[in-house]
């Protein structure tokens, strides 16, 4: 399982950087389901190999994390509404595409919630930008499609980041993005703060 670089995107990742959290990637190899431990690994039974390679991936992303935090490096095991399960007293999130896995990790005591999301950096569909975004996201962004993308992905790392503390499900119209700010407001009425980079990939990381 040795790890392959990609030197342009580990620059962007440590741009992300925000004391107290822990971020790694990993570009997905073939062998990486074989990472996905005994626990981790039934609730991935069912899905195609890319799947299990790219989970795989991610979990080894996340164990060398908790290792940087002197933690034991344990399973990341899917809970009944699909989000990790991380060790008592931490906090983290999982996220890949097809050719990227990262993860986030932090102690809860620093952290109540985080999100992380990755999306290759090309422009959204533009039959999608309606659904992704709210009208005033829309004026903000002028049309731009390339923006519509980074909503998105900032919307994805807002829910994960939330989703755990409030037990909402969130459509992309339930968060007002502020670009400018760095900060989302999902339905719940809870406000989310939010760093993102971009190299091959959009990277954004949300935390709470």
């Amino acid at each position: 399982m040795t790890a392959a670089t990609d030197l342009a995107l580990e620059r962007a990742i440590g741009a992300l950087a925000v004391p107290g959290i822990l971020i790694g990637y990993r570009l997905i190899a073939p062998d990486d389901a074989l990472a996905l431990r005994p626990d981790e690994r039934d609730a991935f039974a069912n899905s195609v190999d890319k799947v299990r390679r790219a989970s795989g991936a991610a979990r080894i992303v996340a164990r060398s994390l908790m290792a940087q935090f002197g933690h034991p490096a344990q399973s990341v095991p899917k809970s009944a509404s699909g989000a990790p399960v991380w060790p008592a007293g931490y906090v983290g999130s999982l996220a890949h595409d097809n050719r990227v896995a990262v993860a986030a990790l932090a102690r809860r005591s620093d952290f109540i919630g985080l999100g992380i999301d990755i999306e290759p950096a090309e422009p959204l569909d533009a039959d999608l930008l309606d659904l992704v975004t709210t009208p005033s996201e829309r004026r903000e962004i002028a049309g731009d499609l390339s923006q519509g993308r980074l909503l998105f992905t900032i919307k994805e790392a807002v829910y994960k980041a939330t989703h755990p503390l409030d037990g909402a499900f969130l459509e992309h119209h339930d968060v007002e993005v502020d670009l400018a700010a760095g900060t989302a407001m999902a339905r719940t009425g809870r406000t989310v703060q939010f760093r993102h980079v971009a190299s091959s990939h959009i990277v954004v990381l949300a935390y709470i």
